[in-house]
């Protein structure tokens, strides 16, 4: 009887943990959303909008698949190769967190859990104003010392592509790596830091034919 009573005691507390420990939508889904998701899934977004309960939990499977999937936040390039600013990919942590919602049956939690700030209320980014480009590429070199804001794609061949900067001492500058790049969420990515590239400098690919374009600041 008392090793009766014991794994019953073992299993209320497993499963008041289970609860406690639960992914919902008040309390962590909510806020990576707004964070990450919302400046497009909103009213008036270029998406449909995921800013409440009743929105998200309708398309919480498809939201699951493509944050697994990786194809959502649409940044196209990988995180950590270069130094980008601007990153709204999701962690691995934050991954697990919204499949193990979305495994959970997609739950609301308590809406006290809920942050005060409306989800809508997304503030946009200023962006750096940028000057002219510089195309790279192939065996071209920068033919003068240059300062750089950003890079964007302009020709690339394959949807997964590693971009660098070979320096004429030979050290190697990594840029940017485009991970499966869908070209109608072209973006210009800006550097956290404005690079700067002395001439001679040669531009990279690991797939030949792609090019892109290196931005200067506005002048």
């Amino acid at each position: 009887m008392k090793a009766l009573l014991g794994l019953i005691a073992l299993a209320s507390i497993a499963q008041a943990h289970d609860i406690s420990s639960q992914v919902t939508w008040s309390r962590e889904i909510s806020r990576l959303l707004t964070r990450h998701c919302a400046s497009c899934h909103r009213e008036g977004g270029a998406a449909f909008s995921l800013t409440t309960f009743q929105q998200a939990q309708s398309h919480a499977k498809d939201i699951g698949k493509a944050v697994l999937g990786r194809s959502m936040p649409p940044f196209g390039a990988v995180k950590g190769f270069g130094d980008l600013r601007d990153d709204q990919s999701l962690t691995q942590e934050q991954i697990d967190l919204v499949t193990n919602w979305v495994q959970g049956g997609a739950p609301e939690g308590d809406a006290k859990f809920l942050a005060k700030t409306p989800p809508h209320e997304v503030t946009a980014k200023a962006q750096t104003k940028t000057g002219i480009e510089w195309i790279g590429g192939g065996a071209k070199k920068l033919d003068h010392d240059t300062t750089f804001v950003a890079i964007r794609a302009k020709g690339l061949p394959s949807d997964s592509i590693r971009l660098v900067a070979e320096l004429p001492d030979g050290r190697v500058e990594p840029l940017i790596w485009f991970y499966r790049y869908d070209p109608k969420f072209a973006r210009t990515y800006y550097f956290r830091k404005a690079l700067k590239l002395p001439a001679g400098t040669r531009i990279l690919s690991s797939v030949p034919d792609a090019t892109v374009a290196l931005v200067e600041p506005a002048r």
